[in-house]
């Protein structure tokens, strides 16, 4: 497996909640832990982290181990091609945006967010 997968956010979540079955997330997380800036900040951001410490921490250590690609100009202007298009919320926009400028499928179980697009998705099995 080539490192060719951008990772969703709601992937990331779900594997850290223990509810993804399918086992090609090991492959995935190992060859192509790839994430958008929006991933890393919905992630760590995410309220379940808010007061358990612990918790927190192993969320940043396994974050730490993600390529995040950030906001750059080629990305700001897909996401500006992608929102003037169609109705796809902006982080959405952004995560899909990075997927298309680096060539990159996505990994994610919301289709509906991404399916008008010309993205190769991937989704997992959960519990």
């Amino acid at each position: 497996m080539k490192n060719n997968f951008l990772i969703d956010t709601n992937i990331i979540i779900y594997y850290f909640n223990g509810l993804i079955i399918d086992s090609a997330i090991h492959e995935i997380l190992k060859e192509s832990f790839n994430i958008s800036i929006i991933t890393k900040i919905e992630f760590l951001s995410w309220n379940k982290l808010l007061n358990d410490d612990s918790l927190k921490q192993k969320a940043f250590d396994f974050i730490s181990h993600a390529t995040v690609y950030e906001l750059d100009e080629a990305v700001a202007n897909e996401t500006i091609n992608i929102r003037q298009k169609y109705k796809i919320k902006t982080p959405d926009a952004i995560i899909a945006a990075t997927a298309l400028v680096y060539g990159f499928d996505i990994v994610t179980n919301n289709v509906s967010d991404f399916k008008q697009l010309d993205l190769k998705i991937k989704t997992l099995k959960l519990i």
